[in-house]
């Protein structure tokens, strides 16, 4: 005997599949069509030194950031198009949400599409992550070298509350631009934030350029200094505590973020396909503002990827990146097997050495090392759908 399941939906998720049924039904005066779709991505990663001891974990969403969502198009008529994405971020070991908790916190934005390209409003990438993050080489070989921190927003981050344009491709030539409203009454510039770039594409050669600019960070960009690139002063203040008993060492700045006033960046990044081997390079410029004070990060990284076989391929890259009279050097490389055209296994490694006094952490992604090196070895696979 079988016994009928009732399955009970959160109301996001009943709206949600409103909005499919909506969209699927057949239209009389216009095509719409709705697409779902994510990626899924697993692994144990090996990490030398964690906070002073060997790490050995169940990690998730590195090479490539779980997601599900749904995206879609209404043909409004004379080449006008309604269109829309709802994308949200989560952790496949607990399934817990990603973002601060957000629902659609990868992406949910609405707007309107044309010859000219596309205008539209909400949670948005900026276009830092739309023209250049490509660029960041080793992050693509191991998914935890993104540049130091990600002060330069090259890990493909976004904007909220945000307006946006984006082009169409002209003769290889892609241009865009953003506001983010802070949405403060009485303070048009508090928590605001702006985002231009452009990005050209040619044959074997590929160019892209960036500015992004974020007054008062807050949220998931706020800042941990020790935390994201293990300093123990940031900006001329202490970033830590030390006990002079155990050395034990205390974030300050792990609960209450450190106050920034303006985080600009810039970066640059260029590509050239020599059969099978793709070179990239990239150059980042990050000012940091705060107390009165600025303090700049340079970063330049170069790489390749080569495509041995139509499955098989090996990516990796160097970084140097120098901040407040430090500097960090790091190896990442990685080997990515398609198993089919939606599913692949990958292994990969970083290797980060930082000048004395600082401790060294990879990506922003384990807590700091007790030294100034640090490591990791990944095992992983990803699935898409």
């Amino acid at each position: 005997m079988q016994t009928r399941k009732t399955i009970l939906l959160s109301p996001a998720l009943r709206a949600i599949a409103a909005l499919v049924a909506f969209a699927a039904a057949p239209l009389a005066h216009a095509q719409s069509s709705v697409t779902l779709y994510g990626i899924l991505d697993a692994g144990v990663t090996y990490v030398s030194n964690s906070g002073g001891s060997h790490l050995v974990e169940f990690s998730d969403g590195v090479s490539y950031g779980n997601r599900w969502g749904i995206k879609g198009t209404e043909d409004l008529g004379g080449g006008l198009s309604a269109v829309f994405v709802l994308e949200n971020g989560f952790h496949l070991g607990n399934g817990q949400s990603g973002f601060g908790g957000a629902e659609f916190g990868r992406q949910a934005y609405v707007g309107l599409s044309n010859q000219w390209g596309t205008l539209s409003f909400g949670d948005q990438l900026d276009m830092t992550e739309e023209m250049v993050y490509a660029y960041n080489i080793s992050a693509w070989g191991s998914g935890y070298a993104i540049h130091q921190g990600d002060f330069d927003r090259f890990n493909g981050d976004r904007l909220p509350n945000s307006v946006k344009f984006l082009s169409r491709e002209f003769g290889g030539f892609t241009f865009g631009g953003m506001w983010s409203f802070g949405n403060v009454a009485g303070n048009f510039h508090e928590n605001s934030a702006y985002s231009v770039g452009a990005h050209f594409a040619r044959g074997s050669f590929t160019l892209g350029a960036a500015y992004t600019q974020l007054n008062n960070p807050s949220g998931i960009y706020a800042f941990d200094p020790y935390a994201m690139i293990g300093t123990r002063t940031f900006l001329g203040r202490p970033t830590v505590s030390v006990n002079a008993a155990t050395g034990a060492v205390t974030d300050l700045y792990s609960s209450t973020s450190f106050p920034v006033d303006r985080q600009g960046t810039f970066g640059v990044g260029t590509s050239y396909a020599i059969g099978t081997v793709t070179l990239m390079g990239n150059y980042t410029y990050t000012t940091i503002k705060a107390f009165g004070n600025s303090s700049h990060m340079q970063v330049a990284e170069g790489g390749a990827d080569w495509q041995i076989t139509p499955a098989f391929s090996a990516i990796g890259g160097y970084q140097y990146t120098h901040f407040e009279g430090h500097h960090w050097n790091q190896l990442s490389a990685g080997l990515h097997y398609l198993l089919s055209k939606r599913t692949d296994v990958y292994v990969s490694g970083d290797w980060l050495k930082a000048s004395q006094g600082v401790d060294a952490v990879i990506g922003y992604s384990f807590a700091p090392s007790s030294t100034s090196t640090q490591a990791d070895v990944r095992i992983g696979m990803r699935h898409s759908f």
